[in-house]
């Protein structure tokens, strides 16, 4: 199908924009773009140098990707931001090329949504169906793993994880890296037990989500050394993926893992 290009939009002629692509009034598109077949750019939106994204994109109005970094060492260096398809920017999300001193990019997977607001710092690595709410404030060289959720207002320091199917509450800091499977709230984020209804919803067995509780009770509740504890998980629960990959994940944290709040009667224990 044809792209279309509203008159007023300056689409530099260098930029590479694929089929269908649809560019709305006031864009501006600079030359070392990419743009992969089916994308929407909205009205007044933006896609700066080095930015490359796949098919079916939606760049919602005010919304900016490619900017250089916020990061005092930045020279101009070629760096880039990478996006991969079926993603939706809302507006005024704010995407950053990485840095010399990180991986050189930025990188997005597919089928994410960024909701008015969100901001992904230099370096950050997101993975696939991750959703970003309002105004979420990610620092550089965060990592965010498959089918997190990321509440409104919430801020998560640079080099931060967060693992796969994580849900982390609104109006929260996160500063130590949230493992995979867990709940996280509070304004010093901390762990609730594990997202059960997120498990649920993402057809997880009642086998699987059972050992993964029965994991976070060993490693957060029992009172043991940390490594005790994760050699106990595995032992009690041998061969289950997902405790394979929780404890894969705490061991090979570098920030420290958040820490456990401590209520027995919270919603990840019942």
């Amino acid at each position: 199908m044809t792209t279309t290009i509203h008159p007023t939009a300056v689409v530099h002629p260098g930029a590479k924009l694929g089929a269908d692509v649809r560019v709305g009034a006031y864009c501006v598109i600079e030359e070392k773009v990419e743009i992969g077949d089916g994308s929407i750019l909205d009205a007044f939106s933006q896609v700066k140098n080095f930015t490359t994204m796949g098919a079916g994109n939606h760049i919602h109005s005010y919304a900016c990707l490619g900017d250089e970094p916020q990061h005092l060492g930045f020279k101009g260096e070629e760096t880039w931001v990478r996006i991969g398809e079926q993603n939706h920017f809302r507006e005024f999300v704010t995407v950053h090329r990485g840095t010399p001193q990180g991986h050189l990019e930025t990188r997005i997977g597919s089928h994410c949504l960024f909701m008015a607001y969100a901001h992904v710092a230099h370096d950050c690595i997101i993975g696939n169906n991750v959703t970003v709410a309002n105004a979420v404030s990610m620092a550089g060289h965060v990592e965010i793993g498959d089918f997190a959720i990321v509440s409104g207002m919430a801020a998560v320091q640079q080099f931060a994880r967060i693992g796969e199917y994580a849900f982390l509450g609104g109006l929260s800091g996160y500063s130590n890296d949230v493992p995979p499977y867990m709940l996280a709230q509070g304004t010093r984020g901390k762990l609730y037990g594990p997202n059960l209804i997120g498990l649920k919803r993402r057809g997880f067995s009642s086998a699987s989500i059972g050992a993964i509780k029965k994991a976070y009770r060993i490693i957060f509740r029992s009172g043991l050394m940390r490594e005790e504890a994760l050699q106990k998980a595995l032992a009690d629960l041998p061969d289950v993926p997902e405790v394979i990959r929780l404890v894969e994940f705490i061991r090979s944290t570098v920030r420290g893992i958040t820490t456990d709040a401590g209520r027995s009667s919270s919603g990840g224990e019942d």
